[in-house]
């Protein structure tokens, strides 16, 4: 196996997620480190946290708001924020954002308070 990982992320198809659509690089049993996700946020998300999983938010485009632990803050282009695991979060907005995941995302570390699964 190589030690490096290619991929165009705006060829790789997008996936339904809680708040839009998702293009998932990296994301292979192979490579536990880390993926990265560019996300169209469509709608608002639901709040949801993660037991195991970090992740960093890049906002690329639009404007609106994250809400972390109950606090509501206004996002734009070029915003960076740094979720940690527990941490209660969601987008509001219509946004395109970088997500990297850290380690690499797992659907079953997706937890919701009022439904304990996603389903698209």
């Amino acid at each position: 196996m190589k030690n490096y990982l290619i991929e165009q992320l705006d060829d790789v198809v997008g996936t339904p997620c809680p708040c839009g659509t998702s293009r998932r690089a990296f994301c292979i049993p192979e490579n536990p480190i880390a993926s990265i996700h560019m996300v169209d946020i469509s709608k608002e998300a639901r709040t949801h946290y993660h037991k195991k999983m970090t992740e960093i938010y890049l906002v690329l485009e639009g404007e609106g708001q994250i809400e972390l632990d109950g606090e509501v803050i206004p996002v734009k282009p070029m915003t960076t924020i740094l979720i940690k695991p527990g941490c209660r979060h969601r987008a509001i907005g219509e946004m395109k954002i970088i997500n990297i995941p850290v380690p690499t995302f797992d659907p079953a570390d997706e937890h919701f308070d009022d439904n304990p699964e996603w389903i698209a």
